[in-house]
């Protein structure tokens, strides 16, 4: 998984803090965690592709979050930013092994490549499970000064 994943995730926690309606430009939230802001802009703009967030263009435009984090899921922003794809690749080598036949769609009686769709599935459920809302409050939970602590800084970085 690409580090654009964590950037993604933490941007979106950062924006569920920001009063609502404000946008927040792309410099902003790369130089909260000194990322390049050019590699942080393809991420956001997955994002804004995928429906998770929206973008505004000009001087006060920026990012904020489409959906409430309530409806924002883990696996969202994962597949907004990797793709739909499975982890795993089966390119059916058995085909050409001791006995491998073209004819056959290993992917389907491969042992190995059933069990990692397995993993991969159950995977992606536990992702599917968990919202942006959930994570907003359990670092509430842990670190009460988060949300202001991140506007602080947000504001600052803004001046």
């Amino acid at each position: 998984m690409s580090e654009g994943v964590e950037w993604a995730l933490h941007s979106c926690l950062n924006l569920s803090w920001v009063e609502s309606g404000q946008a927040v430009r792309t410099a902003t939230l790369a130089a909260f965690y000194e990322l390049p802001s050019a590699y942080l802009n393809k991420q956001l703009q997955a994002l804004a592709r995928a429906g998770i967030l929206s973008s505004t263009s000009g001087p006060r435009g920026g990012f904020r979050l489409a959906r409430s984090p309530e409806a924002i899921t883990l696996l969202d922003v994962v597949t907004a930013i990797e793709g739909p794809e499975e982890a795993f690749r089966c390119d059916q080598i058995l085909r050409q092994g001791p006995g491998g036949d073209a004819e056959t769609d290993y992917r389907q009686t491969c042992l190995i490549s059933q069990g990692m769709r397995r993993a991969d599935l159950a995977w992606r459920r536990e992702l599917a499970a968990q919202t942006l809302a959930d994570i907003k409050s359990a670092v509430e939970r842990q670190f009460p000064a988060a949300p202001q602590n991140t506007r602080n800084r947000l504001a600052a970085l803004r001046a």
